[in-house]
This record gives structure tokens, sequence and C-alpha cells, in this order.
């Protein structure tokens, strides 16, 4: 299997162009999830070439995770109040409710996906996993640093098993998205807790 990385392949289209076929991608994905989606399909949809599009993006795996990951509002290492409660609230503020549900249909499919598609699952785990729990890491080291944690609370290492619980739980128990209330409730009565906040 090859590495999934960013290469010098990835010159010619404007960043412009980019976020159009990124989008085009995800409300293909939406519309048919993976396995139906196709490199022929997002060719199309973007009024591009086949080989255009594995030129810069390799295939269909890093393609999708790519435009996951241009999808994200900003960067967890990027949110910075000056408190740990401060950087959660704002983490849960970056979309809105409609645009949460969107993404949670979308990943839940993913996560189907990644069981038959080791190609998605690495894909997935470096462009957009690995990046997220970096981020987080480096908003609880911040918080680590300003005396608000423990640097040996035993929960710091599961914070972000926390975070994804409070989204999957929500939809198995309640069968509701996870929304802005719920993560916020969800943060302060069970994540700022367990870290001693």
């Amino acid at each position: 299997m090859t590495e999934v990385t960013a290469s010098p392949r990835r010159s010619r289209i404007s960043p412009e162009r980019e976020a159009e076929l990124y989008e085009a991608v995800l409300d293909l994905l939406r519309e048919v999830g993976y396995d139906g989606l196709t490199m022929d399909a997002i060719a199309t949809r973007t009024r591009s070439s086949k080989a255009t599009l594995y030129r810069q993006w390799g295939g269909k795996a890093e393609l999708v995770a790519r435009a996951l990951r241009h999808n994200k509002p900003a960067s967890m290492a990027d949110i910075d109040t000056g408190s740990l409660r401060g950087d959660f609230m704002k983490m849960v503020t970056l979309q809105d409710d409609c645009q949460m549900e969107q993404d949670q249909a979308l990943m839940r499919g993913l996560f189907h996906a990644i069981h038959d598609n080791p190609e998605l699952h690495k894909a997935l785990r470096q462009l957009l996993i690995e990046p997220e729990i970096t981020g987080l890491n480096e908003l609880l080291r911040r918080a680590v640093a300003r005396g608000e944690l423990a640097a040996d609370n035993p929960a710091l290492e599961y914070v972000i098993h926390m975070l994804v619980g409070g989204f999957v739980a929500r939809d198995l128990v309640e069968e509701r998205p996870a929304d802005q209330e719920f993560l916020r409730s969800y943060i302060n009565a069970v994540i700022l807790p367990a870290l001693g906040v």
C-alpha cells in the first residue's frame, strides 16, 4: 500500500478550484456513499478529467480524505481562548447544528466503509484523524502549561475517546445527532470533570 502524503503532483489547481472540487466530492459522497462514489462520477460532476484527478490526488481514498480535511472549519490546535473550557466551547461553535448533522451522517457512512477498505482507513487516519489528535493534544498541552490540568491526570489520554464517544453515543442511545447544546452539556458534565476542571 502506498503512503498517503502531500506530493509534488499537487500544483496546478487554484485554491478556488480545489475548494469547488472538494465540495463536489462531499456532495457526491452524501448522495451515493463511499462505495458508490467513482472517479468517473467525480470527473463528470467537477468537469475534470480522471487523469487530472489521479495526478493530483492519487485515488479516491486520498481525494475523499482531503475533501473532508478541507471541510473542517479549523484545527483544534488553532483554538486558543486562554482557558480549556473556553477552547472546548469555541470548538463546539465552529459548526452550526445543521452542518454538524450532515458531517456526522457522512462520517457514519465512512466508518462503515473503512472496514473493507484499508486504503480509505489509512487516508482518513493520516489526513483527518491524526491531525485532529495532534491538535487536541496541543490544546491540552497548553492547558497543562497554564496550570489548568495536572500533567499526570490519567484522563488526558482518553479525551479524544470521550469526544468521539459523545458524538457516537448520542445517536445510538437517543437516535438524535449530537448538536451544540448536547456537546456543551457533555463537555461540562463529563470531559471537564474527568480532567479535574
